[in-house]
């Protein structure tokens, strides 16, 4: 089963990490380390599809892919 694509990075403008899921538009979490960022975007997640499916909208299925892993 695929899941979506996390990205992680630091940001020097909220002095602590991002993460965001690229394919749930609107998707993303802050935290003061990556760990941390992590958890908070999993949880961002699991509420971003509850409110969808309560809603009707369409959840997109898992498409992105960093340019690293597009390198054939």
């Amino acid at each position: 089963m695929q899941d979506y694509h996390i990205n992680i990075f630091y940001s020097e403008e909220d002095q602590g990490y991002i993460a965001d899921i690229p394919d749930l538009k609107y998707c993303s979490a802050y935290g003061e380390t990556p760990e941390e960022a992590l958890k908070e975007v999993l949880i961002a997640k699991k509420t971003w599809l509850e409110v969808a499916k309560e809603k009707g909208k369409p959840i997109p299925f898992p498409q992105y892919k960093p340019i690293i892993y597009q390198i054939a």
